[in-house]
């Protein structure tokens, strides 16, 4: 059976476009106005997208529980793992005493809580965002933070914020491959054009970061470690994005940055400390040797490195296996996208990937057994420490599971693509608005890869309409949805989970909303100025 997408059921496009908000707008109802637990609104959400899909949209309802249940896999492989296998993590570097070792390490460099912002959520979290993704740098720098003496929700909110320009080249440039692949553009060029919007922003993040937790007097007194943060990793990511390769921006970009701090920090520093409260006075704190450093740090490395070398696309190619990709019955290739989303009816593919070696979060796993066993753990407590952990975040797993089972019904149903179309109308302004569509694609599918799967043709195909640049207006998508990030209803959950902020969701959302718009808007800006004032930034596309 095939059913095919229909763009505007009810006749009139607005009212169209305001039906498909609806399962969206219904969970952040329930979220912030109702102040309902996150899984209850998450459930409410989800039968909201179900209802519509079916009753309005015209989607038959075994195919709506197709992609409902598929969403949810989705989730429990790509997101809920991770966020598991990090606090599990986390745990272990407790448990083992190291983690107080890794505080001092940090406090060794500085204990201004203003530059341990920048190494742990800036530098570190842009280096776990270039090796895995997913949840992984929310998770493990939100808990880094608290074990510092951050405030839980100063450490779930900031590692949002930090976790914003890296995400285009996350998991080792997947995101932008993911741009070529449905786009037809050259890898090169799109990482360059992305590589060319970015940096502006980057450049100026440890800034933003700082400001959201501190004053301006406050801020002004580290300006030179902001400044050697954000424009070394700018930099580099400008660089590496235009004249290398897309798969190591951020972890090549992550290192300069951190190396260059480290070099800094032992030449410079501040007039004033400002120490978390209760942190213990600078006589306490153990100087380490080199070795007992590297011991300390030992949970996060290993699990870093075995992200990075199961990135690898020799290892990767070992580890994928499409014996584990498994169509489902019912959906895959019977739901059909049309013009002008497409530029001809395609079939959408509906495929599980149950393979779960290749992902990040297993290697995370692996980190933790490994330095729990090399650290002195049993075996028996190392399970025990995994199976709490599991249930600690019971709650939160199964928020997951309802929001991405929502994302998946939308995008099935193609009400997330209706949102889409609407911003299409906009004209002469779309460079600005076609940007707010990437920030739109990645707050209701919580990844900027699959904000790019879904309206990067479109933007292509909108672009040539209206005589832009296509490779500008695919970067865009792709850079517009990194300041979506911190506001997809997944990664507030990681970010809510990791500090031990569950049932603050809510207050989570309403502090980074409106840093996301803000953020979205210069990105909108400095794609308008591209479009129409500086075109030969945009690297030449394939018509010339």
């Amino acid at each position: 059976m095939n059913w095919t997408q229909n763009y505007d059921p009810l006749g009139s496009w607005p009212l169209s476009a305001m039906v498909a908000a609806l399962p969206v707008a219904t969970l952040f109802f329930g979220l912030v106005v109702l102040r309902l637990r996150v899984w209850i609104a998450a459930m409410a959400g989800c039968l909201m997208a179900v209802l519509l899909a079916n009753r309005v949209y015209g989607m038959p309802m075994a195919m709506v529980a197709s992609a409902g249940g598929m969403g949810v896999v989705f989730g429990m492989l790509r997101i809920a793992w991770i966020i598991v296998t990090s606090i599990f993590l986390y745990n272990v570097a407790v448990e083992t005493g190291q983690f107080g070792v890794m505080k001092e390490s940090i406090a060794g460099l500085s204990r201004d809580r203003r530059l341990q912002l920048i190494l742990i959520a800036f530098c570190f979290g842009a280096f776990l965002e270039g090796t895995g993704g997913g949840g992984a740098p929310v998770a493990i720098a939100g808990s880094f933070l608290i074990g510092l003496g951050f405030n839980p929700f100063q450490a779930a909110t900031l590692c949002l914020l930090a976790n914003t320009a890296p995400v285009a080249w996350g998991a080792a440039g997947t995101p932008i491959r993911t741009l070529t692949s449905v786009t037809g553009l050259p890898e090169s060029a799109l990482s360059a054009m992305t590589g060319r919007i970015l940096p502006p922003v980057s450049a100026v993040l440890p800034l933003w970061l700082v400001r959201s937790m501190v004053g301006w007097r406050e801020t002004r007194e580290v300006w030179p470690a902001l400044v050697v943060s954000g424009l070394s990793f700018a930099g580099m990511q400008f660089y590496w994005s235009n004249y290398q390769e897309s798969g190591l921006v951020d972890i090549v970009a992550a290192l300069v940055s951190l190396l260059a701090m480290v070099g800094f920090l032992k030449i410079w520093r501040p007039k004033t400390i400002l120490e978390n409260p209760g942190t213990p006075p600078s006589s306490t704190n153990r100087d380490h040797s080199i070795g007992a450093v590297l011991k300390g740090w030992s949970p996060f490395l290993l699990a870093s490195a075995l992200i990075f070398a199961s990135a690898d696309p020799k290892v990767a190619a070992l580890l994928n296996t499409n014996d584990l990709k498994c169509p489902v019955p019912g959906l895959h290739r019977a739901v059909w996208r049309v013009p002008p989303v497409v530029p001809e009816p395609t079939a959408e593919d509906a495929i599980v990937d149950l393979n779960i070696a290749s992902l990040p979060g297993t290697a995370v796993l692996i980190g933790g057994i490994l330095s729990g066993l090399m650290l002195g753990m049993a075996p028996a407590r190392l399970a025990r420490t995994f199976g709490r952990t599991v249930v600690q975040l019971g709650p939160s797993l199964t928020a997951i599971g309802f929001m991405v089972g929502l994302a998946y019904v939308t995008k099935y149903s193609g009400m997330d693509t209706v949102l889409g179309l609407c911003l299409t109308r906009t004209g002469p302004a779309y460079p600005f608005f076609g940007t707010m569509i990437g920030w739109l694609g990645v707050a209701l599918t919580g990844t900027d890869a699959g904000s790019n799967a879904l309206f990067g043709n479109l933007q292509r195909v909108t672009a040539e309409r209206l005589g832009l640049d296509p490779i500008l207006m695919a970067s865009a998508n792709s850079s517009g949805g990194v300041m979506g990030k911190m506001i997809d209803a997944q990664s507030i959950v990681v970010s809510s989970t990791a500090t031990h902020q569950v049932g603050r969701e809510a207050e989570i959302f309403r502090f980074v909303l409106w840093h996301s718009l803000a953020l979205t808007a210069i990105v909108g800006g400095i794609v308008t100025l591209y479009a129409f004032a500086m075109p030969w930034v945009i690297p030449a596309s394939p018509a010339g």
